[in-house]
């Protein structure tokens, strides 16, 4: 059984899939508290669903790329077996993740979009650093940036750890908070190839939060 908050097919707004149609799966639940966060509705709402309810639902619609997100999808212990089961499906399965939870046992065929926690989340003492290690080249990194200081933190850590060299590296600024053409031209001065991701979705429908 899964604790499912929503399930909704539209347009990938993040990652270097960003564009393409996806069917997303939010599960309920997420051990962290983001300053930032844009999901807080889904620390609590949800509905118990048995997995083959919700593989009939994702089904129906028109697209093999499906994203599980939250909350943090993985702190539900059930989210490891359906993702492999739809791995064996045929689905593209991406996983957006906090980083809290320890990755070694996710299918090693899904891609991890790991967020690694900025000073400016108030979440960092909560990572486990050690997802770093377990990171494949068809792997993401998001780092969310609430200003200066988080880009800067970002940019050290992501050239101590040589992340630049092992998977795509994305900057995303926090949605109304930090001008996305200001992080452009950090990233643009000092030469690093991070991509700067938006929100696309927020471009799309603003002011909407749910089924996006």
């Amino acid at each position: 059984m899964l604790i499912v908050n929503e399930v909704f097919f539209s347009i990938q707004g993040e990652g270097t899939r960003a564009g393409q149609p996806c069917v997303f799966v939010r599960l309920t639940g997420c051990p962290l508290r983001c300053v930032w966060c844009d999901t807080a509705y889904a620390f609590h709402e949800g509905t118990r669903r048995r997995e083959d309810d919700v593989i009939a639902e994702i089904e129906r619609h028109p697209c093999r790329l499906m994203e599980l997100t939250g909350g943090e999808p993985l702190s539900q212990p059930a989210a490891f077996p359906f993702i492999t089961r739809l791995l064996d499906a045929g689905w593209q399965v991406l996983v957006e993740t906090s980083g809290h939870v320890l990755l070694e046992a996710l299918d090693r065929r899904a891609v991890a979009i790991m967020d690694v926690k900025a000073p400016g989340s108030g979440e960092t003492h909560r990572m486990e650093w050690r997802n770093l290690e377990l990171l494949k080249p068809t792997d993401e990194v998001k780092f969310v940036i609430a200003g200066r200081a988080d880009y800067e933190w970002s940019r050290n850590l992501a050239r101590e750890k040589k992340l630049f060299e092992r998977c795509p590296v994305l900057f995303s600024p926090v949605h109304g908070v930090v001008d996305p053409g200001e992080l452009a031209r950090w990233i643009l001065d000092d030469g690093i190839p991070a991509r700067l991701q938006v929100q696309l979705h927020k471009y799309l429908w603003p002011g909407v939060e749910r089924g996006v």
